[in-house]
Formats: structure tokens, sequence, C-alpha cells
């Protein structure tokens, strides 16, 4: 989306598609008191609910309902807003939209409102990105982690950061400015101390947000294994009810079955797939090579075995064949059965969970076991619901601190990287944002915000 201008009125249902007992148009411009006076005839107070009939052109009831007028820049976007609250039927709300256009307001384009109150200083960009990310929430968790952000609790952190930056600037760069000075201003004031300590707190953003940022996405579990090993059975557990059919005879599971749980506020979408085996059914070779599609996109593969006979050479054709650079647990399934106990531990590098998909028994160090995946720690409450640009961002900054640690001797080049490191960390709050970035930001928000 291309910036507009701002003197536009934009107008756009607020509300879902759909039917509902509400239905809200919002309206954002300047100079909005003439354009409640054509629509309902009555001039609105600020902050106060009217009472109105929104009408046509000719005069004629389109709605009754509540109008709230909210003048600048005490408002949302910083301009003047109206809201318009009638009945929640697709049909009236179309109608009362077409009314605004007709009145001289455009179709408000996905993210626009929120765009206004970024461009009118209303918010920061993080704060404007939360607002999505609240609408978008799966979980209670991710939900209360959007909303510290859109409180302001990310940003400022990361204006912390910033301030923190700029004062080691000026230490540096005053070295320059003064060569002749005797004293060693870098050692009097701590520069190093200073900008290490800078660096673990950057380095601690940057943990709480990697960890934040599955709140967002989730993590994509596979289960794999030979067949008849009781994948479907702890899809089914971990789920906590039967989505996958479940019988004694091997190659039951012939697509990709996925479900998505929730441990500890942390969306896992945890994938079922066909039995691994050489077989000569078309059809279970059509699920095989989905299975292994599936695992080339995993985050975590959970390599499931029969307790009662241990790893085969089978299964360490199937291991051999597993993507590196994934995390990999290996699940000693059928316990009960082969009369062990469920526990943890490692062999040959690898991790090894022994439980019962069937009885439940173990299956909670396997929930630990993911959320130590995830990098989950404690409730969660101090993790940052970051996105892909916010953790690009800290990366770039941390590694600019860090190049910046080991060039304090070379002033020039210090001051040059500390520069480098703060304009990563300003873009997380929109300070040195491009055109094109913010149009890809707000483009993604629905219609209406």
């Amino acid at each position: 989306m291309s910036n507009t201008a701002v003197s536009d009125t934009i107008a756009a249902i607020a509300t879902a598609p759909g039917r509902g007992g509400i239905g809200v148009v919002r309206v954002s411009g300047l100079g909005l008191l003439p354009f409640a006076m054509q629509l309902c005839r009555k001039t609105p107070e600020p902050r106060r609910v009217t009472i109105a009939d929104f009408l046509a052109a000719d005069g004629s009831v389109i709605d009754h309902g509540l109008l709230l007028y909210f003048s600048a820049p005490h408002s949302f976007t910083g301009e003047d807003v109206i809201e318009l609250q009638g009945h929640g039927g697709p049909v009236v709300m179309q109608i009362l939209l077409a009314r605004c256009v007709e009145l001289g307001a455009r179709i408000a384009h996905p993210g626009e409102f929120t765009q206004r109150a970024f461009l009118n200083e209303k918010m920061d960009l993080a704060q404007a990105e939360a607002v999505a990310d609240l609408i978008d929430a799966g979980t209670a968790a991710a939900a209360r982690s959007a909303l510290r952000s859109l409180s302001g609790e990310f940003s400022r952190e990361v204006q912390s950061l910033v301030g923190r930056l700029i004062e080691l600037r000026m230490l540096i760069e005053a070295t320059l400015d003064f060569p002749e000075e005797d004293i060693d201003l870098l050692q009097h004031t701590d520069a190093a101390e200073r900008l290490n300590n800078l660096r673990v707190d950057l380095a601690n953003l940057l943990s709480r947000a990697r960890a934040g940022s599955l709140l967002r996405t989730g993590l994509h579990v596979v289960l794999t294994g030979l067949p008849n090993v009781g994948k479907s059975s702890l899809l089914n557990r971990l789920s906590g009810e039967d989505r996958a059919i479940v019988t004694e005879h091997a190659g039951t599971t012939r697509d990709v079955l996925r479900e998505t749980i929730q441990i500890n506020g942390i969306p896992l979408h945890v994938i079922d797939t066909a039995g691994l085996r050489a077989t000569d059914d078309p059809i279970e070779r059509v699920g095989i090579d989905r299975a292994w599609h599936e695992i080339g996109h995993a985050d975590v593969i959970l390599q499931l075995v029969d307790a009662r006979v241990g790893i085969t050479d089978a299964d360490q054709v199937i291991a051999a064949r597993l993507p590196l650079g994934v995390e990999q647990l290996v699940i000693e399934n059928k316990s009960d059965l082969a009369g062990k106990q469920p526990q943890r531990f490692e062999l040959d590098g690898r991790i090894h969970l022994c439980l019962s998909a069937r009885s439940g028994e173990g299956v909670g160090l396997l929930r630990d076991e993911l959320l130590r995946v995830a990098g989950w720690v404690g409730n969660g409450e101090d993790v940052v619901l970051a996105r892909a640009r916010h953790i690009e961002a800290l990366n770039h900054a941390a590694e600019k601190s860090a190049l910046a640690e080991r060039r304090l001797s070379q002033v020039e080049l210090c001051a040059e990287e500390l520069r480098l490191a703060q304009v990563a960390l300003s873009s997380i709050t929109g300070e040195f944002s491009a055109d094109d970035l913010l149009g890809e930001i707000f483009s993604r928000f629905c219609i209406g915000k």
C-alpha cells in the first residue's frame, strides 16, 4: 500500500464479515462535523453518544443507531473520527458504507486507520503492529503479549537501548572532537563496561523476542517413524481427542493429519504422517512422499520407535535421512507394553523419551521437552510478541554492538558500528522506516483497522 494523502477522508466497515447484533462503520478525516450533519442532520458532541438516524441522500432512513464523534487530535488516528454503530447485517452495513463514500469518503486500504495513527504519532510502529497481533492472537498468552506491546512496553525497552547507544556514541565521538586531551575519556567513563552491559541487555531482549515469535507462528512438530509405532496414538494423546484412526494394522495413516494444540500458551502444530517403509501401494507411496515433505519443513522431528524392540536397522535408515540442523527427539513409545518406566536419557547424541501414548505415562516429559526446544522459560509473561523484522533488527544491532566492542581502540570504526546498531534498533519503532516497509506492514492488516 502506498502512502496516501492524509487529507483524504476514509471509511470502512470495522466489524467482522457476516451477521451480528451490531455493525460499525468507521470514518476518519479532517473536519468531519459537516459530514456528520449531512449523514444524520445532527451535530455530535465529542466523546458523547448521539442517537441518530443514518440518512440516505433522499432523506430516507438507512438505519437507526449510535453516532460517536472523536475530534482531532484526541482520537485513534489523530484525525476527526466518526463511528456509526448500527444493526450488524451485511446489507445495511454496505448501504451505510456506500452512503459515506457518496458524501466524499473513499474506501480505506487495509491497515490505513492504524497507519494514520502511526503517521500522526499516536503510536510507534511496534505498537501499530501489536494492533494486528492482538486481533490475530491465537492463544491467551499471545493476546497478553500483544497487549503489553500495544501499551508500549516493548517500545520502551528498545528506546532505552537506543538512548544508551546514543550516550556511548557521544562519549566515543567526543574523543574524535578533542584528540589533544590528555585524559583517556573512554577509560574514565567506563565506555567498555557500558558497551558490555548494553550487549548483555540486548541479548536478553533478543532471546525473549525469539521465544515470543513462537506465540505468533507456533512450533511445527512432525511425528515420523515406521508403521504401527504409535504416531497416531501420540497425536490423539496430545490433542486430547481421537483425531486419527488407530488400528493394529500397519499403514493405516496414509495422508498427513494436522492438529494445533497449546502447551503453556505455545501453539504447537502437530503433524502425523504415514509410516515410512518400502511399499508397492501407489496410494501409500504418495502418503510417504508427503511425510518426507513435512519432515523437510519441521521445527521439531519426533521419531517414534517401538520400546519393546528398541532402535532397529530400519529405524537407523530413517534417522540417517532426517535433515540436519533440526531438533530431533527419539520417542520410545509403548513403554507400558515393554515394562519400562517413563524416562528421559541421551544416547549417541540424541535425546530419548520413554513413554506410552496409549496410557499417557511419560507424555508430560514430552511436553516439557517441547517447551525446552521452544526456548520457553517460566510463564512467558516477559516474552515479546516479535515479528521477523524485529528479530532481524535486534540481530543486526547485536552484531554491530559486538563489532563496536572489538573495535573500541579504533575510535572511528567503533563510532560507526554504534551508529549502525542505533539505526537497526530505531527501525523497530519506526524512527527510521522506508515507505515501502510501511506499505508492506500495513497491507497485512484487516480492513477497518
